[in-house]
């Protein structure tokens, strides 16, 4: 009985073991069919493709194939490393049955290395060994940017050994000409005995920010030199991660300062400085908080080349005060003019009175960063402190000033409101958008439905605005196209955008046109525009364009880009600059080559020029003759005035031929977008800031830039350095480097392929100086050097600083 149930107990235990062994038999089956599909996936995919017809199932068994999982990985390099250094890693391959599988046979490595937050690739080579085994692959690469990267290696498709592996590099060291100082200024206003505290943004060679890294006995590396006065204390601000210097200086007057870091200045380390009293300072702050009351200053104006002020001491000699005067300084050749210096927020104006009540304006200056302040010692007649005011389109103005300091900082302050606290291109778009934003909170930002026929675009879009408000352009725009069933959720919206700018700026429509008959010609308004085109259509392309600056100061999906690409003068009188010959380069290419070269290089005596332009009809006849200046068919150009035959000429042919039109833009984008707040940038920032930087492909530069002259040493080594540096350019800095090199950051449809001429590389006959260029030929021309270190330096210097304001013309 107790047998029987014992057996009874014991049979259901038999039944579960039995499913127990079932199920794992099962499993261990699945996990042989699984390792047996690898296996065969391996034999077939990463096998010498050749030898396939080849191999038998011997070789399968005997696992005589290339196997992803037999593979190792070995690092050359123990972290943490920094950026910057050539990195390498090997890869050894082999067979499934661990004998060295011999790596010169194809074996489709691939290497994929990837910044995870940026998302960017990195370049690698690949190089055999050739070892006992042969069966070793050597990988190298250089990173730039910091950060956690993923190295995947694979072979046929699938990851070796435990790929994808994941290494960080640090920032290097700190490196003077890459360290910053936020929110700088070329002037600081200070008042003395107070403290002012400046930011620095430590970096290392390649941008990335180093304070992370920086030890608090680093704060001693960093030095300040503004002569013998000043006191200055050094922090290291953790939770920010930022370097903060502290500076008081004790003595009035005005100085130059230098921020080192290990005795070498900052990359805009460099500054002047002026101390004003508290008397001073109150003076000041009166001039700017009442501008509506005219401000002016007496002054004494010296003609150009009339006096030569005092040299300004290097940063290494010690001098008691910036201002004092220099022995044997060069006297003055002719009396100094009388005049008065009035200064508001938007300009800076130099007078004269005739019989003492007539004034005359003699220049005008725009209170913006493009306006260029040098300070100098006293003047040897008044012994007033000297100010050279420079704004790179008219000839230089040397004032002396009995005020000059007061005066210097009243505009430096206008200046200060003006852009909102820092020069820097990034620092001034974030003033800009903030500032457009609050001056249209107060209009409702609800819905409004533009009903557009897509056929006729332009024509219905006018019609939907026709009755619109400053406060309507700033609303919400739902757009629907007729005979469409498509709710705007954005898309509608963005498209219409893209339309309507891409019909205005259409040269086929002629409110624009083109100075060239190629497609990469800049458009210009239309001097010779059709009578039934009216001005309000001016008007209409001027509104289009602040509502596209409008949005994107709101951000995220809102904004838009102004798909067109204008010419450098037209961006300049949009932004109130002067005309100059120089502008003739970018925008008429061809008549600055034929005509305006010819003039500046050669001796114009015997051209019979004027200062006059004739004016034909399409026919080739002889319309009429428009004087350039008073009675200017009856003045003769010669070499000594030739300049300013010149820019007469460029302020006729550029500027005053479409007078009526550009101010009609005007009107319509000021509506939206004050004056005052375009007026803080360049032209080149402008188109910036419109346009954007588009979509500049790496690949597409390279496969259609023409490389003309060089050594070996040049074609070998520097290109390749050249296009290293240009695939770690951000849009931006493949912007500035193509507005350096053509005159836009923008390209033509087709990209680089349509560009005409296409875009050179000229080997320069230069060693270690800086890139120059000819946008009328779309040249760079590259130096040789001798690192790669030393080509991104130059090349960065020369897209970042030589494209700012007049110095890239």
């Amino acid at each position: 009985m107790t047998n029987i149930c014992s057996n009874n107990l014991s049979y259901p235990f038999l039944i579960a073991g039995g499913i127990t062994v079932s199920i794992i038999a099962f499993v261990f089956t699945i996990k042989f069919l699984c390792e047996l599909a690898a296996r065969v996936v391996s034999f077939l995919q990463n096998e010498d493709p050749g030898r396939r017809g080849d191999r038998s199932i011997y070789d399968y068994v005997r696992g005589n194939y290339l196997d992803p999982r037999s593979c190792k990985v070995s690092w050359d390099w123990k972290e943490p490393q920094e950026v910057g250094q050539t990195m390498s890693f090997r890869v050894q391959l082999f067979y499934k049955n661990g004998q060295p599988f011999p790596a010169h046979r194809p074996v489709g490595l691939r290497v994929n290395i990837t910044h995870i937050e940026l998302a960017l690739d990195i370049p690698v080579t690949q190089e055999v060994l050739q070892e006992p085994e042969s069966n070793v692959v050597k990988v190298a690469f250089t990173v730039r940017k910091a950060g956690r990267y993923e190295v995947a290696v694979k072979l046929g498709g699938l990851n070796v050994a435990y790929s994808p592996y994941y290494k960080i590099f640090q920032p290097g060291t700190v490196v003077p000409s890459k360290t910053k100082i936020a929110y700088h200024f070329s002037t600081l206003v200070l008042t003395n005995g107070q403290q002012h505290t400046l930011q620095i943004e430590p970096r290392d060679e390649y941008g990335n920010p180093t304070s992370n890294s920086t030890s608090l006995t680093d704060e001693a590396n960093y030095s300040v030199r503004v002569h013998s006065y000043c006191s200055k204390s050094v922090s290291l601000n953790k939770p920010q991660c930022q370097v903060l210097l502290r500076l008081t200086l004790r003595k009035t007057g005005c100085f130059r300062a230098r921020i080192s870091y290990k005795d070498q200045p900052l990359s805009n380390g460099e500054f002047d400085i002026i101390v004003l009293s508290e008397n001073e300072k109150a003076c000041v702050e009166k001039n700017v908080s009442t501008p509506g009351i005219s401000i002016y200053f007496e002054a004494y104006l010296y003609s150009s080349g009339n006096y030569t002020p005092q040299r300004r001491p290097s940063m290494g000699e010690e001098e008691d005060d910036h201002d004092s005067p220099v022995e044997g300084q060069p006297e003055k050749v002719k009396k100094p003019k009388k005049v008065y210096c009035y200064i508001s927020p938007k300009q800076l104006s130099v007078k004269e009175f005739y019989l003492k009540i007539i004034p005359w304006r003699l220049f005008t200056f725009r209170v913006c960063p493009g306006t260029k302040f040098t300070y100098h010692g006293p003047d040897p007649v008044h012994k007033y402190l000297t100010l050279l005011v420079d704004d790179g389109i008219q000839p230089p103005v040397e004032l002396s000033c009995k005020d000059r300091n007061i005066m210097a900082a009243t505009f430096i302050r206008f200046l200060h409101k003006n852009i909102g606290g820092s020069e820097t291109f990034q620092d001034k778009v974030n003033f800009f958008q903030r500032e457009l934003r609050h001056i249209h909170s107060k209009r409702p930002r609800t819905k409004t439905c533009l009903k557009i026929t897509r056929h006729s675009i332009l024509d219905s879009s006018l019609k939907a605005t026709r009755n619109f408000s400053v406060s309507d352009w700033s609303k919400n725009f739902e757009v629907v196209f007729q005979d469409e069933e498509a709710l705007d959720w954005g898309g509608p919206r963005r498209e219409w955008f893209e339309l309507i700018c891409k019909t205005l700026f259409d040269t086929s429509n002629q409110l624009f046109t083109r100075f060239s008959d190629n497609n990469q010609g800049l458009v210009h308004p239309n001097a010779e525009r059709p009578s039934h085109l009216r001005l309000k259509m001016y008007e209409f392309a001027g509104r289009v364009v602040g509502k596209c600056l409008y949005e994107s100061a709101l951000g995220g999906a809102y904004k838009q880009l102004v798909r067109a690409r204008f010419t450098r003068s037209f961006l300049a009188q949009i932004i109130g600059l002067r005309m100059n010959y120089k502008y003739f380069e970018t925008d008429d290419q061809e008549f600055y080559k034929t005509k305006v070269c010819f003039i500046l290089n050669n001796d114009v005596s015997e051209m019979d020029l004027v200062f006059a332009e004739e004016k034909y009809s399409k026919s080739g006849q002889l319309e009429k003759v428009v004087e350039l200046i008073s009675g200017g068919a009856q003045i003769a150009v010669t070499n000594e005035n030739k300049m300013h035959y010149l820019n007469l000429l460029a302020q006729y042919r550029l500027a005053s031929q479409v007078r009526d039109e550009v101010e009609h833009f005007l009107k319509g984008l000021n509506e939206l977008v004050p004056e005052n707040l375009l007026a803080i940038f360049d032209e080149n920032e402008l188109e910036l800031l419109m346009c954007g930087t588009g979509d500049i492909n790496v690949q597409d530069f390279k496969a259609h830039a023409v490389i003309v002259g060089g050594s070996w040493h040049f074609r070998e080594k520097v290109m390749k350095w050249f296009w290293a540096v240009v695939s770690s350019f951000t849009q931006e800095e493949l912007a500035r480097l193509l507005q350096f090199t053509t005159g836009s950051s923008q390209l033509p449809p087709g990209g680089f392929n349509t560009l005409c001429p296409s875009f050179q590389i000229i080997a320069a006959p230069t060693h270690s100086t800086l890139p120059t260029a000819h946008t009328c030929f779309n040249q760079l021309c590259l130096p040789t050097y001798d690192s790669y270190e030393e080509l991104h330096k130059m090349l960065k210097l020369a897209i970042s600083e030589g494209s700012e304001g007049f110095g890239m013309l």
